[in-house]
């Protein structure tokens, strides 16, 4: 297990560093000049500007950049924003809170409500219960976040005026009251994702759990005596489970980088909202930080997913 994991994480070093190579060119090479809103600003000499770009290392060749950034990177220093001189590091954790609470908020809810309805799904197949719940989730899946986002608030606050449309995000918790108005303004943008999420991972828990109700050992299961809970508990699920731990696992990095689009509609400032914010703005620091951080979580989780395969199975073997 110690040498899979030491061979794991030796293999993910060249691939973090492609990645980082492969974005931080594309980010350079693309369109568009960090500069760009200076140059409307005419009390801002072409001199002033030839020493932003110098103070922001943009003069030098793109290798050298390059290589600046990731040593900064490795020692923990992201840089700092072309356009608000602020530190990448203390803009993402500003909007991190907002985002763990609504995109973690929906990943969560989804994973408890995915699993048992897939279930029931499964076992009720071709029943009304069945149908029901399988309509409901070819909606969820169907119907783009932005498009029920919109009509979750034409519905829910334009007609009913139950709740607001747009987060506030000057809003503090310090009692009931403010409580429950941060309830109230989470519940649209969680049920957006949480009924995408849903949809999503029901949809696999279904598949699996039908392909092993049909396999031997559950058939033999049901010989010796067990019951329906003891052998869905057991025999179906931690089987059906294995190929959805990949999609969670792979998912969950989402929980970082934000709902992008779910986040604009109900103007949520967190990190999905920052990072279309940076791409207008050609703030390079911003979107190569976001970006690389979420191919780190990528690498970690799809880790975590093949170790957690061995609990699920014990089939699954480390070594030759």
């Amino acid at each position: 297990m110690t040498k899979y994991l030491i061979n794991r994480l030796l293999t993910s070093i060249p691939t973090l560093i492609a990645i980082s190579i492969v974005v931080f060119a594309i980010l350079a090479l693309a369109p568009g000049d960090p500069m760009g809103e200076f140059a409307l600003n005419p009390s801002i000499t072409a001199e002033v500007r030839e020493n932003l770009k110098r103070s922001l290392g943009l003069d030098q060749p793109m290798h050298i950049r390059y290589i600046k950034w990731v040593t900064s990177f490795i020692s923990g220093d992201m840089g700092y924003s072309f356009t608000s001189r602020s530190s990448v590091s203390e803009l993402i954790l500003q909007r991190l809170p907002t985002t763990l609470w609504i995109v973690g908020s929906a990943y969560v809810i989804s994973a408890l409500l995915a699993v048992p309805l897939g279930v029931i799904s499964a076992l009720k197949r071709h029943s009304v219960v069945d149908m029901i719940v399988t309509t409901i989730v070819f909606l969820g899946f169907s119907l783009p976040t932005f498009f029920t986002g919109l009509l979750f608030i034409i519905v829910f606050s334009v007609q009913l005026k139950w709740l607001p449309f747009i987060y506030n995000s000057t809003l503090q918790v310090t009692d009931w009251q403010s409580f429950v108005a941060q309830i109230k303004q989470s519940i649209m943008p969680v049920c957006v994702l949480t009924l995408w999420q849903t949809a999503l991972l029901m949809r696999f828990v279904r598949s699996e759990v039908l392909e092993k109700l049909h396999q031997d050992y559950v058939r033999t299961a049901y010989a010796k005596g067990l019951s329906t809970f003891a052998v869905i508990k057991r025999h179906v699920l931690r089987n059906a489970l294995i190929p959805v731990v990949t999609l969670v696992a792979l998912d969950i990095p989402n929980i970082f980088a934000g709902a992008l689009v779910t986040e604009q509609v109900f103007r949520v400032p967190g990190i999905g909202a920052l990072l279309i914010e940076s791409i207008y703005r050609n703030d390079t620091p911003v979107v190569m930080a976001i970006t690389f951080i979420y191919a780190i979580l990528i690498v970690i989780f799809n880790l975590f997913a093949d170790i957690l395969y061995g609990w699920l199975d014990p089939r699954v073997q480390y070594t030759k």
